[in-house]
């Protein structure tokens, strides 16, 4: 898988320069594809960082060429409503409210907004509606903080 090439590549670059890769994101489309990447820091993440990361990156994938076609690149911090998906990144909220989509219904439902109560490497327990919910890591579409819900 590509995103995996690409994070293979990317992580040890991006740790080096002194920030955490969040997440990558790689969206391949018709003629030209997206590469996303959100980094962070303890010190917080600036446009100076973004610009920097950005910079070296680019001459990186220039010069090993993995993806195929045209791209984009794009560095950005995870914001206030960061993406979720690997177990470390849900345990780190535990106590904040997360949105959740599932690739596949479980009771009928795809769509969970609650507290983030526990995380493992298998599955998420949230809370939605005073109820437990016990949500499959694996099973995951897409999932992000939702401060504002």
């Amino acid at each position: 898988m590509l995103r995996d090439t690409l994070t293979g590549l990317i992580r040890p670059l991006v740790e080096g320069m002194g920030y955490e890769l969040w997440e990558l994101e790689y969206s391949p489309r018709r003629g030209h594809a997206l590469v996303r990447l959100y980094i962070d820091s303890k010190e917080g993440i600036s446009l100076d960082d973004c610009e920097r990361v950005s910079r070296a990156v680019s001459d990186l994938l220039d010069a090993t060429d993995p993806v195929p076609g045209q791209y984009t690149l794009e560095v950005s911090s995870p914001g206030i409503d960061r993406p979720l998906s690997r177990p470390e990144h849900f345990a780190a909220f535990l106590g904040e409210t997360a949105f959740v989509e599932l690739r596949e219904p479980i009771d009928g439902r795809r769509r969970f907004t609650g507290r983030l109560l526990a995380a493992d490497e298998r599955c998420v327990e949230i809370e939605v509606d005073g109820r437990r919910c016990s949500l499959p890591i694996a099973g995951i579409r897409r999932a992000h903080l939702a401060p504002e819900a």
